[in-house]
């Protein structure tokens, strides 16, 4: 069972979002970007990770817990993001 996001979408588009904000058991979501930012949905092992716990005390140092997209937002490049979570 996963957990379902709402969202208030126009009904061209309903069926489109809907999947696009369905979360997995067991994972999360993270928004990555400097300026634009993308939406990955990582599983919650990377979590325990030494590497990516760092990533949020740093994302946490800096920025704090202002995350207005609605989930964690990481201010890194997303070069920097995918070359920390493919070594997870």
């Amino acid at each position: 069972m996963g957990f379902r996001l709402l969202k208030i979408v126009s009904n061209k588009n309903t069926e489109k979002c809907s999947q696009a904000t369905i979360v997995p058991k067991g994972h999360f979501v993270v928004y990555v970007g400097e300026t634009t930012k993308k939406r990955f949905v990582l599983p919650t092992s990377y979590l325990k990770h030494p590497s990516f716990q760092n990533l949020l005390s740093q994302t946490e140092e800096e920025f704090g817990f202002d995350h207005p997209m609605g989930g964690l937002t990481i201010p890194c490049s997303e070069e920097v993001f995918m070359d920390l979570i493919s070594s997870l």
